[in-house]
């Protein structure tokens, strides 16, 4: 299995040998002299190898295999960036339930009780951080000064590490909008700073004009859409990262830039994306083949090990009463149920119209209850099987635990409904309004996913149908466990408050409003204490 990325994973292995951090209190590079030094630019291939391990923190943790870390004092299963996304932007919400609360940061996170002293939250932010360390260490290394210092004239190889520095830049853009979306702030660095120097304190506002000139500056110089090597990113990553801010513009900065989001997605629409014929397929372990797939966090159950979000989800996903492990392609028993979904995100498939939607893969009844009143009874809550650790031709993954199974960070269905969305806010529809004003574009994008999932068009919808609340429950049918509802909900200020809630919104089993300061997170108090710059939201 993935055999075609095994050369490339095994390079992000191998780079991440050289990295390591001085503290959990100050991301950075633990010793320059060691990591993408001189010495470690000896051989012309480390320029290529110091690349895969930045991309390669978005799956690894540390050099130890998958329970070390990188960044002192959190726990591997705290820390891994794509897991640490998947819990703040999943499991906060109406969609998922962890049962083993011990697990340290789970209750307060699932509950909507967290503090600033929160593990999961500090593991986000100091990874996230730590992303920003290792792309600007890896700008400082390779400049045309440095370049030339070490003798460094051939001309493909001058080319190619140019290609590089441009990758860098764009995964750095991804770490500061994961920071700005959920955090609001950050300390903010770039390559032309020394190394541990604490970073000033950007608001979402600087943030996001960083992110937008940066970006829109680097797109003519990335691969063309679908050119590049498998795993790393292209010009349609950078545009999903603006695309996505503009659609969010108003949460963020207080501007309307829903035509500049549908520009963004048009594009990555002509970059000659597909969907998938089969919607599962993105979800399996060889998904890596899948034409809708944008971005996705790289997993190999063999080569890199990592309790991450596929690994997590997949052996979470094995229900406590049903033991099916072995059609997920992991142990019979899984996790023994660590996963379960709360009532109002199984209630979004309820209707004769999704009888035989394929992205309802969920399990219920008999002694499995639909309601969760404990949050420790593993038989109470419905199960899902959206993601799993077997190939779309039935073979399993190379691993019964560790899966093969990338995590789609972002596809092409989410441009489509992103379009859609934009387009009717731009032409007036206003969150709690019944305004139906899709245009016949938009709607061929819903349709065209309702078709995708139905294997027919028996399911489509109307024109009169779709308002944006509409659009709301359509993402979470669509995009569930992808790491995007919590903030879906926000843009649709249905988060905070009471409008809607959910089981154990607020502590409590039937849900209850919880204040707007919680539409952000806290910026974890040990950052605060290293880093005198940084000042706590407004509520912690």
């Amino acid at each position: 299995m993935k055999k075609s990325k095994f050369n490339f994973v095994y390079v992000i292995i191998t780079a991440f040998v050289f990295v390591s951090c001085e503290s959990d209190l100050d991301i950075t590079p633990e010793n320059p002299q060691v990591f993408l030094s001189d010495e470690f630019f000896a051989t012309e291939n480390a320029y290529k190898k110091g690349l895969a391990g930045v991309y390669g923190n978005l799956a690894l943790t540390g050099t130890d295999g998958p329970s070390s870390s990188n960044i002192g004092g959190v726990d591997a299963g705290t820390s891994q960036y794509g897991r640490c996304l998947w819990y703040l932007q999943n499991l906060a919400t109406d969609e998922a339930i962890w049962s083993y609360e011990n697990d340290e940061g789970v209750r307060d996170l699932q509950r909507n009780i967290w503090t600033s002293d929160n593990a999961i939250i500090r593991g986000m932010y100091s990874r996230a951080m730590f992303h920003v360390a290792l792309t600007n260490e890896y700008l400082r290394q390779t400049t045309s000064s440095k370049l030339s210092s070490r003798g460094v004239t051939d001309p493909t190889l001058l080319a190619d590490i140019e290609d590089y520095r441009n990758e860098m830049k764009a995964m750095r853009a991804l770490a500061y909008y994961h920071l700005m979306d959920m955090f609001g702030k950050a300390a903010f660095n770039t390559e032309e700073q020394p190394v541990a120097v604490a970073g000033v304190q950007y608001t979402r506002q600087q943030l996001f004009e960083f992110i937008e000139t940066d970006l829109i500056n680097l797109i003519p110089s990335l691969k063309a859409p679908r050119t590049n090597e498998s795993g790393r990113l292209d010009q349609a990553f950078a545009r999903m990262i603006l695309a996505k801010m503009y659609l969010n513009a108003e949460v963020y900065i207080g501007q309307n830039r829903y035509q500049d989001c549908m520009n963004q997605c048009e594009s990555i629409i002509n970059g000659g994306y597909v969907l998938e014929l089969n919607y599962l397929d993105n979800f399996k372990a060889d998904n890596d083949t899948s034409t809708e797939m944008i971005f996705a966090i790289q997993s190999d159950g063999v080569v890199t090990q990592n309790f991450g979000p596929t690994t997590v989800m997949i052996n979470g996903s094995v229900g406590s009463l049903e033991q099916n492990g072995i059609s997920l392609g992991v142990g019979a028993g899984g996790w023994g149920g660590a996963i379960r979904l709360r009532k109002q995100f199984v209630e979004k498939f309820n209707g004769s119209e999704f009888d035989f939607d394929i992205r309802k893969t969920i399990s219920g009844g008999g002694q499995r209850t639909l309601d969760i009143l404990d949050i420790n009874n593993r038989n109470q809550g419905y199960i899902l099987s959206k993601y799993s650790n077997v190939s779309s031709s039935g073979i399993n993954g190379s691993n019964s635990t560790f899966v093969d199974t990338d995590f789609p960070l972002f596809r092409l269905a989410d441009v489509y409904l992103m379009y859609a969305e934009a387009q009717m806010r731009k032409d007036g529809a206003t969150n709690g309004s019944s305004t139906a004003n899709v245009s016949s574009t938009s709607l061929g994008y819903i349709n065209a996913l309702r078709e995708r999932a139905n294997d027919g068009n028996f399911a489509n919808v109307s024109t009169s149908q779709v308002t944006l609340d509409f659009i709301l429950d359509e993402r979470s049918r669509e995009l569930h466990w992808e790491a995007h509802r919590r903030q879906d909900l926000i843009r649709f200020g249905k988060y905070s408050g009471g409008i809607y809630n959910w089981a154990w919104k607020g502590n409590a089993p039937g849900g209850i409003a919880i204040p707007t300061f919680r539409n952000l997170y806290p910026i974890p108090q040990l950052s605060l204490v290293a880093n005198p710059n940084l000042t706590q939201n407004t509520g912690y």
